[in-house]
């Protein structure tokens, strides 16, 4: 049976919580955990309260723990439905056993310069220029060449302008329907409107 996994994280500033001026390192590296956890196979989902407090209301186990422990007990780990963690976030060995994977440990590509460049990209994303200038200074710091820090704010940009991108298109398609529709009883009303010129040999108009 394929295990899903998913985390209520506590009201952050992004999906993340890695962006801003000073990065919790427990966060850059369980960011990294769950994305190696989801390259196991296993349905991974993440949720944020303050993003998206909908997902918390719509889970009556999650929101029981929140009624009872209140906000202490997030982050909240659950597997298949059930809480198997709380308040804290678990090492990717002990993810692992939550997920019912094998003890193993797979190596981490999450270094400080990427998690730099993930920053970078993050505060591209919620448009922060306070965490992009902090960041910028912390990656130059650690070496990352000028070129690397481009391709993440490229990145953030083409993540952060497809969903634009996507309502400006539904907007353009409700208006077209729209104006459409409007020419479409035009049409069919005009030769009823008031003061309209009746058809020849005609006596009450064409709708009488």
């Amino acid at each position: 049976m394929v295990k899903k996994v998913e985390i209520f994280d506590p009201p952050m500033c992004c999906s993340t919580g890695i962006c801003g001026p000073s990065v919790d390192p427990a966060l850059v590296q369980f960011a990294a955990d769950f994305q190696w956890l989801a390259g196991q196979g296993v349905q991974v989902e993440r949720y944020n309260l303050a993003q998206q407090p909908q997902a918390y209301a719509a889970s009556e186990t999650v929101k029981a723990a929140l009624a009872k422990y209140g906000n202490d007990c997030l982050p909240l780990i659950l597997v298949n439905g059930a809480i198997v963690s709380r308040g804290s976030y678990p090492t990717r060995k002990e993810l692992a056993g939550l997920a019912g994977l094998q003890d193993e440990e797979a190596p981490s590509l999450y270094s400080a310069a990427v998690a730099e460049l993930v920053a970078i990209g993050a505060s591209i994303a919620s448009n922060c220029e306070p965490c992009f200038k902090y960041h910028f200074d912390k990656a130059r710091e650690l070496g990352v060449s000028v070129e690397d820090m481009a391709r993440a704010v490229e990145t953030a940009k083409a993540v952060k302008e497809s969903p634009a991108r996507s309502v400006l298109e539904l907007a353009n398609r409700f208006l077209k329907r729209d104006e459409a529709s409007k020419g479409l009883l035009v049409m069919q009303s005009s030769c009823c409107a008031p003061g309209s010129t009746e058809p020849s040999g005609g006596s009450g108009g064409c709708c009488k």
